[in-house]
């Protein structure tokens, strides 16, 4: 205890942490993780808790994968480092590129361009479109379609796609040409009465007005996620990314799959557009393609867009974008590897298999009292609370009870993200039948004090 009570101190004294309460970081201290094992994580007390978020929904492959750590190894043993700038380049960077597109498996998606973080990817995303309409002649088609409560990063550009107002509060975003339109969470925006087929016309009228009412030769591109993550766990309606497709493909507006989350068998498919059914011209690609063993990203994009990109940086004599880091040789013969287990252990056939119990088990929590609305697809989940279950009515003070739900389940050896008053789920995808088990028993109890709590306290 003596050294973690040091990096407590330590911590608190020389640490800015993203996404925290200063103040109160201050106030508390940290937890510290010290090490990982499978499923679990372990703290400087030797406390076990099952990682239920995979770290920042990512760890496919769990905390102590040998076969990805002996490649990163390896790889640092061979070549550390080197980039790919100016016509060099590296095997690992070019097997996973071949393995991603083979991945895809989509004739759509022909060509890799490499970042550090899903955050760089979508700030290139934005970079790469606006440069291919420049190159086009139509430096007027600029503006990005995203949604309410999407999450696409932190960078100025993505930053600004992403629909959250914590993420724009006091830093002048969005400062990019971007509208956001309604979030696509029946559940919580369905009007009364309104069936979920009329609710999925009523957004993609909303679309189609938008655009119209702009102007399809300002419209740039459409980017969501499969799936909503960090706007708290949000699938889509049935029908909503047909629609979506099928504008995109009337107006010539470039469809954008950010598949950070949602990415290498989350969803018990390989991608989230192959489990909605829809077909991007650029996907985003981070977290689970290296387990977040080490820091990469990748944008897969369309022959057509790199035919327009390459015709232009001979114009100009480069194409004035890249990162030091790009296509890191450490990072992508981690990645290979990683994704190498995902496929030779069957994890995306796991999650296939698993998400019955795994839904099923946590929509039985739909009986306890403040639950609200249970969701998910796959290994991707989430448990909404709210004050009065018959009218959907939240809590008075928004985000009070998910951190009264987060402490509890630290006690109870569990760690998830509490999104408001919303308690989020992402298991590592090597999760067994019994683990399960294990964290359905242990999210029950974490429900059922928190219930206590609320009671307690009045917090309705």
């Amino acid at each position: 205890m003596k050294i973690s009570n040091s990096l407590v101190a330590s911590d608190v004294a020389t640490s800015l942490h993203p996404y925290t309460n200063a103040r109160m970081l201050e106030k508390d201290g940290p937890t510290i993780i010290e090490r990982g094992e499978g499923i679990y994580v372990y703290d400087t007390s030797g406390k076990q808790y099952i990682e239920a978020l995979a770290g920042l929904w990512s760890v496919a492959v769990g905390f102590s994968e040998k076969r990805v750590i002996d490649a990163a190894r390896k790889q640092f043993e061979k070549l550390p480092y080197y980039h790919i700038f100016a016509g060099k380049s590296h095997e690992p960077s070019i097997k996973l590129s071949e393995k991603l597109l083979e991945m895809a498996d989509d004739a759509n998606l022909t060509r890799v361009f490499y970042t550090n973080s899903g955050s760089e990817a979508n700030d290139t995303i934005v970079k790469l479109v606006w440069y291919t309409n420049n190159a086009r002649g139509r430096p007027e088609k600029k503006k990005f379609l995203a949604r309410q409560k999407g999450y696409h990063g932190t960078t100025v550009a993505s930053g600004s796609l992403t629909g959250l107002p914590n993420n724009h509060r006091d830093f002048d975003l969005p400062a990019i040409p971007v509208i956001h339109l309604s979030c696509p969470h029946f559940y919580r925006f369905g009007r009364p009465g309104e069936t979920e087929a009329a609710f999925t016309a009523r957004l993609l009228a909303e679309t189609e007005d938008t655009i119209l009412r702009e102007g399809p030769e300002t419209i740039a591109a459409f980017i969501g996620e499969p799936v909503m993550g960090a706007g708290g766990v949000l699938p889509p309606p049935d029908g909503y990314w047909q629609g979506i497709e099928a504008l995109c493909r009337k107006y010539d507006i470039l469809l954008v799959a950010d598949e950070v989350i949602t990415g290498f068998g989350r969803l018990g498919a390989p991608f989230g557009f192959n489990k909605f059914g829809f077909r991007p011209d650029i996907v985003t690609l981070s977290k689970q393609i290296t387990s977040s063993y080490v820091p990469l990203a990748a944008v897969l994009f369309s022959e057509s867009l790199y035919e327009a990109i390459a015709d232009n940086s001979n114009t100009i004599g480069t194409f004035g974008h890249g990162f030091t880091g790009s296509g890191h040789p450490v990072a992508t013969a981690a990645a290979l590897a990683n994704l190498n287990v995902i496929e030779g252990d069957g994890l995306i056939g796991n999650a296939e298999r698993l998400e019955p119990q795994f839904q099923g088990g946590l929509r039985a929590f739909s009986e306890l009292p403040f639950v609200g609305d249970v969701r998910g697809v796959g290994l991707l989940a989430a448990v909404e609370l709210v004050a009065d279950k018959a009218t959907k009515r939240p809590f008075s003070s928004p985000g009070v009870v998910g951190t009264i739900a987060t402490r509890i389940g630290h006690e109870e050896g569990v760690i998830f993200r509490g999104i408001g008053d919303t308690i989020a789920l992402c298991p590592p995808l090597i999760i067994s039948e019994s683990q399960v088990n294990d964290l359905l028993a242990k999210l029950r109890r974490v429900i059922e004090r928190t219930s206590g709590e609320i009671r307690s306290y009045s917090i309705a």
